[in-house]
């Protein structure tokens, strides 16, 4: 009872925050519902941006790799810190002087409105069957092994996951379709600091019990039982996450997400001015440094504690049950609150930019006289159609393996060819429409054939011709595609050149005063994600 009522009390206060703080907001206007207009401060931005991000996949899927793995897994946090430093200082910048609302927006600005629209497609599809539902699946697993749905309500697994599913994907659709980018924004902002707070107090809770009480010694306890588990490199046969993939698919990975994926660019987009986008940012890149503390750690102190119970299949439930015997009942309501929290950010910022793409992008495009009222209405339409696809989807997606890795698979279809069109838009001239559309068909269909598709038969051929003594990672593929990407957009530019025609808006969408500490917080972020290898490479 004690950990219910913890629950609702903090699920509560953050609906009522959100609310209180956005019941005057004008959400009748495009600006207004998917652009905040153009309001939000640094903190806002930084805690939307750090819970868009982190979710169920990451606290309960990241945590499950490491226990499968090394902490090698960080590097998905702590690499996208550099991108994000990019990201402040680079294509801010270039994004707010443009006064964009989506990506793709800007893919029409440099190339024309077809390349827009087809973008626009794209990252609807990786919403749609990638993002959305696996987020809710992670969600509904983690609550499943808190509170036992299933005996509590005497029903099977299944059913379980069932309710729990729609019950947070109801919840989080609602904040999205109702409340515009403003709400999701606040919400994320509340739910970040109890997500950071309760993230923090497992491990150490965690490691107070493995050392008898000091945090110290647990945490030696725990490195001279597993020395293996704190090798940041990945050294390991068939490895989840290898050094090596750092420096190709990795890269390229973290630098499309950070700087040109739309769910997390129209945070910043909101921005009020380029300081407070700029601050925002770089605050949520040193609070992504904290992040293995949160998603990593717990993983392999889990692996200590229950690795003889669990075993190797285990891996899933392996955090649910660390905090389950870390936190106290009060807590444990608290912490249950929090993965809902961390749950519906993901998926209500999602949607919200879903609705954005579609309403700027695809329904823009269908009806140009269409007026603002009409326009938002199309984006709550399309909001509620993805939460129902998603809902729907969900509970059948099998469990079994790394959830985590399947999505980052999922998601690198079009991020080698999506990130190469838009960095050549933004560094050269001859990139030509033409280039970015071939492009943007192509290379998804060519990394699908060769890691999703016929993946087992162009790892065969790629082991042998290159005499690897394992498959080849699909952040290499990854990496390889990006390249290529390049390399096509250069010969068919060159093969029907067209002349430059790129248009700039005249006007100046909000101050472009840039952020004094931008410079120094970014060497500061770049010194502390390379130390952490230096320190842990072994």
């Amino acid at each position: 009872m004690v950990s219910l009522l913890s629950f609702l009390a903090y699920t509560a206060l953050v609906a009522v925050v959100a609310w209180m703080l956005t019941k005057r907001e004008t959400l009748s206007t495009s600006e207004g519902y998917f652009l905040a207009g153009r309001s939000l401060n640094g903190w806002v931005i930084a805690g939307s941006l750090i819970l868009t991000n982190l979710s169920s996949e990451h606290l309960i899927g990241l945590n499950a790799d490491a226990y499968t793995h090394t902490i090698a897994v960080m590097a998905w946090e702590t690499t996208s810190a550099l991108a994000m430093v990019l990201m402040a200082l680079y294509f801010l910048p270039r994004y707010l002087r443009r006064g964009l609302t989506t990506i793709p927006e800007f893919l029409e600005q440099r190339y024309d409105a077809d390349t827009r629209l087809l973008a626009s497609l794209l990252f609807l599809l990786s919403y749609s069957f990638a993002i959305l539902p696996i987020v809710l699946v992670f969600g509904a697993t983690g609550l499943e092994s808190i509170f036992d749905v299933s005996e509590t309500w005497n029903v099977d697994r299944d059913a379980a996951r069932w309710m729990l599913v729609w019950g947070v994907g109801t919840l989080g659709a609602l904040y999205a379709i109702l409340g515009g980018l403003r709400a999701v924004a606040i919400s994320d902002t509340v739910n970040g600091v109890g997500f950071l707070m309760i993230g923090l107090l497992v491990p150490v809770l965690a490691l107070r019990l493995i050392g008898d009480g000091n945090v110290w010694q647990g945490l030696v306890t725990v490195y001279e039982a597993n020395p293996e588990k704190f090798d940041i490199t990945g050294d390991e046969p068939k490895s989840f996450l290898p050094m090596s993939v750092l420096f190709t698919g990795l890269i390229i990975n973290q630098v499309f997400f950070w700087c040109t994926n739309q769910s997390i660019a129209q945070r910043a987009l909101a921005a009020r001015s380029l300081a407070e986008g700029q601050k925002g940012v770089l605050i949520a890149a040193m609070f992504k440094l904290l992040g293995p503390l949160v998603i990593v750690l717990p993983g392999v102190l889990a692996f200590h504690l229950f690795y003889s119970e669990l075993g190797d299949d285990g891996a899933m439930l392996a955090y649910p049950r660390l905090a389950e015997l870390v936190l106290p009942p009060v807590l444990t309501g608290f912490f249950a609150a929090v993965v809902v929290g961390a749950i519906l950010s993901t998926f209500n910022s999602v949607l919200n930019s879903s609705a954005t793409l579609f309403s700027q992008g695809i329904c823009r495009r269908l009806r140009p006289k269409a007026t603002d009222r009409q326009l938002v209405r199309a984006g709550r339409v399309c909001s509620v159609l993805l939460a129902v696809a998603a809902m729907t989807a969900a509970p059948m997606i099998d469990t079994e393996g790394s959830l985590y890795e399947l999505l980052q698979r999922i998601n690198a279809t079009f991020f080698g060819p999506m990130l190469a069109v838009i960095l050549l838009g933004m560094l050269t001239r001859w990139a030509t429409p033409l280039s970015a559309k071939v492009v943007l068909i192509g290379g998804p269909i060519a990394y699908y054939a060769s890691v999703l598709g016929w993946g087992e038969r162009v790892q065969e051929f790629l082991t042998s011709a290159l005499g690897a003594s394992e498959d080849i990672h699909f952040l290499h593929i990854l990496g390889a595609v990006f390249v290529l990407s390049v390399f096509a957009m250069r010969l068919i530019s060159a093969l029907a050149p067209r002349n430059y025609i790129e248009q700039l808006p005249e006007e100046q969408f909000v101050d472009m005063t840039p952020w004094r500490w931008a410079v120094p917080a970014s060497v500061a972020v770049s010194a502390v994600t390379i130390g952490c290898y230096l320190l842990l490479a072994r």
